[in-house]
């Protein structure tokens, strides 16, 4: 038999839930639509392609034509659609009733707009877990692609890994195709004739040998220097007609690969995802240890041998590793629960789109791309949450008052809400507030991000190192440049949850402590008490009340011979405020423009100042009854993203302080939302 190579091509194209238009407009622009329009020129060239449902709403509302394109080209066979959840949700971290809906969802979706219900899955992030074998079965999937990785990790030779397997969970069987890395890291940046080489030299002659094949569109011109390599230079179609004027490689659908193939045998593959994924889960200083012992296999030459034992951590360690992530995760599954303990009759469409968007994935988690460290991507989560929260109160009344340990970290929480705002205060001894939300903005403005150590902080002045072939262009994975000038100040660590109200009191010496607060019984409506011994004499106590009232925050303190103990009563309040230091945000004392919020703010005696956010669609009072000295500052963080380092703000800081001599009366600080 001649020898042969069936190139199994696929693309994933996604947009997180939330993102701005203008970067939909632009990824269209350079990748989306190129992409498309050079693939309609060869109808002999089969591909796949997966596009998440929130993004494909968009491209089909904004660029018809270019989606009529698809759909013909689907209709020729020449193309495949790729199903998943709909909003692009890492399945395993979701409720099994929500898997089957998310992916029910995209196939209808595909069906009803492009012709074809899927056969075949995306898996978000490439993240296997078997618990969602299920799922995907009873949802009309039979087949899904995975990393090679995850083969190789069974003890698999990569030698082995040119066709699918087959595994099954729970009585139910799924076929698994397994990503070439090698493939990976060749697409798009080496010479298209060097793909075209390396290709051809996979072929054999069993007729059966598959080249696989699936990531990211963005690679085909969104990344740095993509665009002009892949479609201005001609990289696309070179490669497309070097496969076709091939001899021995076949570009086919997977669906046609299936149909013809026979799998290869069963397979149990561990929790995992793609390499860097692994590496990217783990805390420091865990990570760094991996990232070293990874770097000591490949000065040794062994990598390619021991990787499979070097597999650091799995996707959901990001809910370990970021107390943010975790609380928005845990949120959204007692929402879920709510949502699917009511009544069919009272379950509303928007509620099941808000519970959707509430569980894309982009907002959980943090590895090359700005992920988690984007406020814009997990206010949109909070978006969802607190709509859905609304909708869920409007058909099923809640409690004013609800406790429980959110996000299982043996604390309780209390839930403190009146339909319009809902406060939730910490019972760790703190008495702050982990979560503030509007319901009218359906914004939650405790929604920041504590500072913590990322792996590749020691990275942030290596000298930037650009790895390419000498005629391809650069692998992102490869290269870490610097967006912004970052110093060793701007790495510094937070010691505490950034939430609001965090108090402190200011010895003589200049050292400060935060009290410790018993949870006391309280006889006011929508109110809760709290109680701080200062002394062990019992004789220095404070006292503190929160209280919401239509849509204000009112805290009020009490405090008995303070002077004699503290010369100075601090506040600590971390607002999220939508605009961060852009344009849109300032603050007014009256009429009077005092700055952005970006910019550093000092007032010797502030009772009141208004934040006002075009991006919110409403302001925010912040009131005292006794003058305060005011700092205000942009509490910025340093992540990591594709275009480099880069310092973005995650929430205003506002620390309010006052004598201690001047609090012999009652202290009240109010934030009003309008």
């Amino acid at each position: 038999m001649a020898r042969t190579v069936a190139l199994l091509l696929g693309v994933h194209a996604h947009q997180p839930v939330g993102n701005f238009e203008s970067v939909l407009d632009d990824a269209h622009e350079r990748c989306y639509g190129p992409f498309l329009r050079v693939l309609y020129e060869y109808p002999a060239f089969r591909f796949a392609i997966h596009i998440s449902g929130w993004l494909l709403e968009y491209m089909l509302k904004h660029y018809p034509d270019d989606m009529a394109l698809l759909k013909e080209m689907v209709a020729r066979e020449q193309a495949e659609l790729f199903g998943a959840g709909f909003t692009e949700p890492v399945l395993a971290s979701i409720p099994v009733c929500d898997r089957i809906g998310q992916l029910n969802g995209l196939s209808d979706f595909l069906q009803k707009n492009l012709g074809e219900k899927p056969q075949g899955a995306w898996l978000t992030e490439r993240v296997w877990d078997s618990t969602v074998v299920p799922a995907l079965v009873d949802s009309g999937i039979r087949y899904v692609t995975v990393d090679d990785y995850h083969f190789i990790c069974t003890g698999k030779d990569s030698s082995q890994l040119n066709g699918y397997y087959t595994t099954e969970e729970d009585g139910r069987q799924l076929d698994l195709y397994p990503i070439s890395e090698a493939l990976r890291y060749r697409l798009p940046f080496s010479p298209a004739e060097e793909v075209v080489a390396y290709l051809e030299g996979l072929a054999d002659e069993s007729g059966r040998a598959a080249a696989i094949y699936f990531d990211d569109i963005e690679k085909f011109g969104i990344w740095p220097e993509t665009y002009n390599w892949v479609y201005e230079r001609g990289w696309l179609r070179s490669f497309i007609e070097g496969v076709l004027n091939s001899s021995v490689i076949q570009p086919l659908r997977y669906a046609d690969y299936h149909a013809k193939a026979k799998t290869r045998g069963v397979v149990y593959l561990p929790t995992a995802s793609y390499i860097e994924m692994n590496e990217w889960t783990l805390p420091v200083p865990a990570a760094h240890h991996y990232a070293d012992l990874v770097a000591q296999e490949r000065h040794n030459d062994r990598y390619e041998i021991t990787k499979p034992y070097l597999r650091g951590g799995i996707w959901r360690n990001f809910l370990m590793r970021y107390p943010e992530s975790n609380w928005m995760h845990k949120r959204m599954l007692g929402l879920s629960r709510r949502y699917h303990a009511l009544p069919e009759k009272k379950k509303t469409p928007d509620m099941l789109q808000a519970l959707y968007e509430a569980q894309a994935n982009d907002a959980y988690w943090h590895g090359l791309f700005g992920g988690l460290y984007l406020p814009h991507l997990r206010r949109a989560v909070y978006h969802a949450i607190i709509r859905l929260e609304a909708l869920l109160d409007q058909s099923s009344s809640r409690a004013a008052i609800t406790i429980m340990d959110v996000d299982l970290d043996g604390e309780d929480e209390i839930f403190l809400q009146n339909g319009l705002l809902q406060a939730v205060v910490k019972l760790d001894g703190s008495a702050t507030i982990a979560e503030l939300d509007s319901y009218k903005l359906n914004h939650n403005f405790a929604d920041t991000l504590t500072r913590q150590a990322e792996h590749y902080h020691r990275k942030v002045n290596a000298e930037e190192v650009h790895e390419r072939s000498e005629e391809g262009i650069a692998n992102p994975h490869e290269q870490m440049g610097s967006k912004h000038e970052i110093t060793q100040a701007d790495l510094a660590l937070d010691e505490y949850r950034k939430t609001l109200f965090y108090d402190f009191l200011i010895q003589p010496d200049g050292n400060q402590y935060a009290p410790h607060y018993q949870h006391l019984e309280s006889s006011k409506p929508l109110s809760l008490e709290f109680a701080a011994q200062l002394s062990d004499e019992g004789s220095h106590q404070l006292s503190k009340r929160i209280t919401i009232d239509k849509e204000k925050l009112v805290v009020n303190y009490q405090f008995v011979d303070l002077q004699q103990i503290a010369d100075i009563f601090r506040v600590e309040i971390n607002l999220a405020m939508p605009s961060c230091d852009g344009p849109a945000g300032r603050f007014r004392a009256g009429e009077a423009v005092l700055g952005g919020f970006g910019q550093p703010l000092v007032l010797a005696d502030l009772q009141h100042l208004i934040l006002e956010d075009e991006v919110l669609g409403g302001t925010v009072h912040l009131k005292s009854n006794i003058p305060c000295a005011y700092t205000g500052y942009p509490h910025f963080s340093v992540s990591q993203s594709e275009a480099g380092f880069e310092k973005i703000m995650q929430a205003v800081t506002m620390v309010l302080e006052w004598p201690a001599e001047l609090l012999q009366d009652q202290l009240e600080v109010e934030i009003k939302i309008i």
